[in-house]
């Protein structure tokens, strides 16, 4: 069963999902998958190119931007924010837990100008903590501001 968690009205954060967890989320009209975590992490993941695939045939759009041990950079936030900029609909981000889906998302909502107690608040609804890069929101809304 899956575990899509609401952020927003159009972004989603997932743990691991699985191929029938893909059906799932074409049944739910998700127009984007986005795959958050490298592959190799544990024997037990879906590979991204098996979660591709399924969702390519589904008629969804998939990209990944994994985010490893090492943390986020501005190419990441960027790339979030390119995938969701081309996309209509809803969008599913998924790594190990969820938690690195929901910090760049924050990340890219800091980034546009969100407030990031808004930000916080949010995943919060969603069982996150945004705490590891609440700084870094801080700094990214305060420079979209100016």
């Amino acid at each position: 069963m899956s575990d899509f968690r609401q952020l927003s009205e159009t972004f989603w954060a997932s743990p691991q999902i699985t191929l029938d967890d893909v059906k799932e989320a074409s049944e739910r009209g998700f127009t984007l998958v986005v795959n958050n975590r490298p592959d190799g992490e544990s024997e037990d993941q879906t590979e991204g190119a098996a979660i591709e695939a399924a969702a390519k045939a589904a008629g969804m759009a998939y990209c990944a931007i994994p985010v490893d041990h090492t943390g986020f950079s501005e190419v990441q936030v960027s790339a979030l924010q390119e995938a969701l900029g081309q996309n209509e609909g809803p969008v599913l981000a998924y790594c190990r837990s969820g938690t690195r889906s929901t910090l760049l998302w924050s990340l890219v909502q800091a980034s546009e100008g969100r407030d990031p107690e808004d930000i916080a608040s949010a995943a919060a609804g969603a069982g996150y903590d945004v705490s590891p890069v609440r700084q870094v929101m801080d700094a990214l809304a305060a420079r979209a501001a100016k």
